[in-house]
């Protein structure tokens, strides 16, 4: 199990903080246990606070009026969640909930906005961390809006592969129900998808390993919603 003093050093947000930094943040990080299934914050809650993992894993999500579930974003140890409308001072415009046994860090509103006021390397992170969340959601609402299912699975396997740098294959850690959501889709869809891309030899599937067969037809795939037919 990793000490707090370590996960918190490895945090990009707190990336490059002296040690001094580094030991003032961890004495204002609450830690918490959280059990499998249980919600952390729900949509319309006031945002005092912001979260990161230490272990486990947590999912953001949005339920519709007529009950659907939407996943927005699955995040594992060493990301921080629901920092966002903490520094806006707003309330949570989502749910939260551990998909695994999770311990997290807590970091009181206030306490971290006095540390931000007084590093200013503290907020240029922040801000870089915050841009790239900006980033994976433009490219999940354009993916949800605009794209058919063949291309959006493409275009998150391209993700994927980008994010943990391996052009040959990439791990599914999540189900494939959970990967159903974030796509917008239902778990039949997804594997009819997924049969359809191994058939076209763009992609094989073992198990929860995808390998990538064939990039360059992923990604004319996942841009110009072409296939091999």
């Amino acid at each position: 199990m990793k000490k707090n003093l370590d996960v918190i050093a490895a945090i990009p947000i707190f990336n490059g903080l002296p040690e001094d930094q580094i030991a003032a943040i961890k004495q204002i990080a609450i830690e918490k246990q959280i059990n499998k299934g249980e919600i952390i914050f729900s949509e319309g809650e006031a945002g005092n606070g912001f979260f990161v993992i230490a272990e486990g894993r947590v999912k953001i999500f949005k339920v519709s009026a007529e009950g659907k579930e939407q996943i927005l974003h699955i995040f594992g140890p060493g990301q921080p969640f629901g920092e966002v409308p903490v520094f806006a001072g707003q309330r949570f415009p989502a749910n939260a909930q551990a998909i695994d046994k999770t311990r997290a860090l807590f970091l009181p509103r206030a306490a971290i906005v006095d540390l931000i006021a007084s590093n200013p390397s503290l907020a240029l992170n922040m801000l870089a961390v915050m841009s790239n969340k900006l980033r994976q959601f433009t490219v999940q609402i354009e993916n949800l809006s605009l794209k058919e299912m063949p291309a959006r699975l493409a275009s998150y396997l391209i993700f994927l592969a980008e994010k943990r740098e391996a052009d040959g294959a990439v791990t599914l850690n999540i189900s494939k129900g959970q990967l159903a959501s974030i796509l917008g889709t239902i778990p039949e869809t997804l594997s009819r998808i997924f049969a359809k891309l191994s058939g076209q030899h763009l992609i094989r599937v073992e198990g929860k390993k995808i390998f990538l067969l064939d990039r360059g037809g992923l990604e004319d795939l996942a841009e110009y919603g072409k296939d091999m037919e």
